[in-house]
C-alpha cells in the first residue's frame, strides 16, 4: 500500500493506493471518530472538524478537514494499528 499526503486548503488528503481494501479505510475512520484508537493525540483530534473517505479498493481517498498539519497524520498513520496490522504498541 502506498500513501500519498497532501496538505490542502482544507485540511489533509491522504491517497492510498495499490493493495488497500476501501474497508479498512472506513474501520480506521470509525475508530478514531468513536475514541477506539490510540494512533493520534486527543488534540490532533480536536483539530479534525471532519473526515470523509471515498473513492474503491485499490484507490482510497481519506479528507480531513481542520487545522492539522500533515506532520501530525503522518505520526498518526505510522501508529494506526489498521494499517499496521502486524506492529505492536
Amino acid at each position: 500500500m502506498n500513501k500519498n499526503i497532501l496538505k490542502t486548503g482544507e485540511g489533509v488528503k491522504i491517497a492510498f493506493t495499490g493493495a488497500v481494501e476501501k474497508q479498512y479505510i472506513v474501520k480506521m475512520v470509525e475508530n478514531c471518530a468513536t475514541g477506539q484508537c490510540e494512533c493520534m493525540s486527543d488534540e490532533t483530534k480536536k483539530k479534525i472538524t471532519n473526515m470523509e473517505v471515498n473513492g474503491k479498493d485499490g484507490e482510497v481517498n481519506l479528507n480531513l478537514s481542520g487545522d492539522v498539519s500533515k506532520e501530525e497524520i503522518e505520526a498518526a498513520l505510522a501508529r494506526s494499528k489498521v494499517l499496521n496490522p502486524n506492529k505492536c504498541c
